[in-house]
């Protein structure tokens, strides 16, 4: 007998329907592609050193030779927000991936083997749940202290719990379809079977929450780093350079106003970009745009 294929939940060209019927999901990449673009191009892009300090330019308006202003140290804030999307970004996908596997992971094995371990794992989640994301995030990052690696860590465990559940859903209902049922007469294992037949017919539902879970991330990410949980010092982030500008917020309003509309662009473009991948694996969503 031949192996049981599993059947993909969204056709290949679902996606490009999608982005092609909703024309604010073409804003949300182009936002985005620019802010990671900047990010990765930081070093070039980047028209003065971000940590360079000169007292005799503190707080300056934006100018042409600053096109942002300056900080309180005389730093350019364009190079620091440009170098602080490296730091958002970065800590906003791993922080979301890590949580991605873990939770999913979890997900499916509460599905299926149901039970004890059912109860267990959805225990564990109603837990996590009961405590407000920022204040999860908190509480973790003031036990490990204030590092990057710590505050990925910090994130990652206040965004495990959506994930386990939007994993659960699925498999309770695809571990009970023929082709499951086909690959366990077969003789497959456990393992096989949520791996290879369960995983790929729910991925489509984690990634799009991953995409929406990700703005979530970077606003947790900047909400620590702007009480000082976040990346220490002199690094550049938006959280930091809107807590530093919150000192001088009514003399110099550049500090904080830029560093919110950077936060504002990316939550924006991760959303819309968010809503055109639901579109495109829903397909009540399809029919009715």
């Amino acid at each position: 007998m031949s192996a049981i294929a599993a059947p993909v939940a969204a056709r290949p060209n679902a996606l490009w329907q999608a982005l092609c019927k909703n024309r604010l999901s073409w804003l949300g990449i182009g936002l985005l592609l620019v802010i990671v673009l900047a990010a990765v191009f930081a070093p070039w892009l980047a028209p003065h050193d971000p940590l360079s300090q000169n007292i005799a330019y503190r707080l300056e308006p934006p100018s042409a030779e600053f096109w942002l202003g300056t900080d309180s140290y005389g730093r350019d804030v364009l190079s620091r927000l440009i170098y602080g999307a490296r730091v958002s970004l970065l800590v906003g996908f791993v922080a979301i991936l890590i949580a991605m596997c873990i939770g999913s992971a979890l997900g499916i094995l509460a599905g299926y083997v149901g039970g004890v371990v059912d109860q267990l794992i959805m225990g564990l989640v109603d837990v996590l749940l009961s405590f407000p994301t920022l204040l999860l995030g908190l509480m973790v990052a003031a036990m490990l202290g204030a590092s990057l690696e710590n505050l990925i860590i910090a994130i990652a465990i206040t965004e495990i719990a959506p994930f386990v559940r939007v994993a659960r859903a699925p498999t309770i209902a695809l571990k009970q379809r023929d082709f499951v049922e086909a690959g366990r007469a077969l003789g497959y294992g456990p393992l096989r079977l949520m791996g290879v037949h369960i995983l790929p017919n729910m991925i489509s539902d984690v990634v799009v929450l991953g995409s929406l879970w990700m703005a979530s991330a970077i606003r947790t990410e900047a909400s620590l780093s702007f009480i000082g949980l976040g990346v220490p010092p002199p690094a550049a982030t938006w959280g930091s350079m809107i807590r530093e500008g919150f000192e001088n917020i009514l003399d110099a309003w550049w500090l904080t106003v830029f560093p919110s509309i950077a936060i504002l662009l990316t939550v924006l473009a991760l959303n819309l970009l968010g809503d055109a991948l639901r579109d495109a694996i829903d397909p009540k969503l399809r029919s009715e745009r």
